[in-house]
């Protein structure tokens, strides 16, 4: 038995299921017991230093496609979600064992220019963090941004250096972003359309070009 063709398009229309939002896998999220996250960015001068500062976690972050981009790092420990608004969600993850040995995350963030990389922020970020939003995202730079555990001032000595997790992004100019989301919406107008052609031809097909032809009925003569 054939599909009717107005089955086929409303399949070729659709959109594949969960393939327009990226929900944030267990674990990437802090613990229930961590309502802030303290962090200080550090100033480029040679004192370093900077101001602390508390920001609440994300919970239930999903990504959403068009409007987000995820990049993971090479191990799948750090996430990297572009968003429209010029920023970037960062998201990263421990073994239970790792995270008891770690006293503070260091994240160095730079830029690569025509011959050299510049550096930019550098944030020191708790123990209890597990994401950290970068605003302010230029168009078209090509950004590298390393997450670092360091150890507990005890095993300082004794434990190995971590290596960092990086990842590597250019972030979309915003008139390329409305272009890909108009294209997106005027794919679905279309999609509309067609439904609406197939349902027309549907109805003169059947009402018009065949028609219904009826006996007339004979009256009762008195």
């Amino acid at each position: 038995m054939r599909a009717p063709p107005l089955l086929l398009l409303l399949a070729v229309c659709a959109p594949p299921s969960g393939a327009s939002v990226v929900p944030t896998p267990p674990g990437w999220e802090p613990a229930s017991d961590a309502p802030w996250c303290p962090y200080k960015v550090l100033s480029e001068g040679p004192e370093g230093g900077g101001r602390l500062c508390f920001r609440s976690p994300v919970r239930g972050f999903r990504c959403q496609v068009p409007g987000c981009v995820t990049l993971v790092s090479a191990s799948g420990s750090l996430r990297a979600h572009i968003l429209r608004n010029r920023s970037v969600l960062l998201q990263w993850r421990l073994a239970p064992a790792e995270a008891r040995r770690v006293r503070v995350f260091a994240l160095n963030c730079s830029w690569r220019g025509t011959y050299t990389r510049f550096p930019c922020d550098r944030v020191l970020l708790g123990a209890s963090c597990r994401d950290y939003l970068l605003p302010d995202v230029h168009d078209s730079v090509r950004y590298r941004l390393c997450l670092q555990p360091l150890p507990l001032r005890a095993e300082l000595a004794a434990a190995q250096p971590e290596l960092a997790e990086c990842v590597e992004f250019t972030a979309e100019p915003a008139a390329m972003q409305e272009i890909v989301v108009a294209m997106t919406a005027v794919g679905g107008s279309i999609c509309v359309m067609l439904v609406v052609i197939c349902l027309l031809v549907a109805y003169i097909t059947e009402n018009i070009m065949h028609p219904t032809f009826r006996r007339p009925s004979l009256r009762r003569q008195s």
